[in-house]
């Protein structure tokens, strides 16, 4: 099914589509990768999609750690209030970029987006996430926080934290008021700032997956379709290798097998194909990933791998 202009389209930007692929990055550079985007988001806003964005922020927040670490005598921020200040920062740059794409036309809002989780969730007893710089072993050792070894060479060591599963969006019904009237809106960066209710709202020390953020998000403002954008038109299946085939229409209970037998990726495509998988199983309508050169032609049906029901 293909949507018509108006459905509710939630969009998961992946890191990659706002920074490109090779760092490290300038200031310039990010701008530069952002306003490439916002070209091909503002061809499916002009076509009369309302665009619900969400984004990536790991090497934005992995800077800000880094700042902090350099400046030991300065406020230390902890995890959540990194997160909140990389969705205000990101989602300035893109809520220009997409203004800019429309002259005369600034109706693109950024919502900074607080996401519950449960606070006993196991993941808080197996902190799996690595952010922040990267560590010596010794570095490593004196640190107050767990690290974990994540890769080779000298520095191979990073911080872990805990990647709890999504709940609920705090912001999703104002979202929703903001998709009616039509606004393009920018939220739940980084999949949402972590918080847990304890007689009121708690930030707690956790990064949220972003894709699975925004398939809960797409359920709650009721999308009919969840895109994610990455660096490939296809979630292929043998990637990489001599087999390699390309996913183009297929429904979530075979894409659900493809995963199962360990076809993807972890940390890379494995969250992206999830997430699409239970949005479709959880009566959304269709799920794509491609690229963002490929975004119009996805939402007419013609480009990625499109999971369907």
């Amino acid at each position: 099914m293909v949507d018509a202009p108006g459905s509710p389209v939630v969009v998961a930007l992946g890191g990659n589509t706002l920074l490109g692929q090779h760092g490290p990055w300038t200031a310039d550079e990010e701008v530069a990768a952002i306003e490439r985007t916002a070209g091909r988001l503002a061809d499916a806003v002009d076509a009369g999609y309302d665009l619900v964005l969400t984004h990536g922020n790991g090497p934005q927040v992995g800077n800000l750690m880094l700042q902090q670490e350099s400046a030991p005598d300065t406020p230390q921020h902890p995890l959540d209030v990194l997160v909140a200040e990389t969705q205000a920062s990101i989602g300035y740059l893109l809520q220009r970029a997409l203004d800019n794409e429309r002259p005369g036309v600034t109706e693109t809002l950024t919502l900074v987006t607080q996401v519950v989780v449960d606070p006993d969730d196991p993941a808080f007893d197996s902190p799996t996430k690595p952010v922040g710089p990267f560590y010596t072993e010794a570095e490593a050792s004196s640190k107050p926080f767990e690290t974990r070894a994540v890769g080779d060479g000298e520095r191979p060591y990073r911080r872990v934290v805990p990647s709890p599963e999504p709940v609920s969006v705090v912001e999703a019904d104002e979202i929703s008021r903001l998709v009616d009237r039509g606004k393009p809106v920018i939220c739940g960066g980084g999949g949402g700032v972590p918080v847990v209710r304890d007689g009121g709202l708690r930030g707690v020390e956790a990064v949220v997956d972003k894709d699975h953020t925004s398939r809960l998000l797409a359920s709650e403002v009721g999308a009919e379709t969840l895109v994610v954008l990455t660096d490939v038109e296809y979630a292929y299946v043998n990637y990489g290798e001599s087999g390699q085939r390309p996913l183009r229409e297929v429904s979530a209970a075979a894409l659900r097998r493809h995963l199962d037998d360990g076809a993807f990726a972890a940390g890379s495509m494995h969250p992206k194909v999830e997430a699409c998988c239970r949005f479709v199983e959880e009566d959304g309508e269709r799920a794509v990933i491609t690229t963002p050169e490929r975004l119009a032609d996805a939402l007419a049906g013609d480009a990625g791998t499109r999971v369907v029901s």
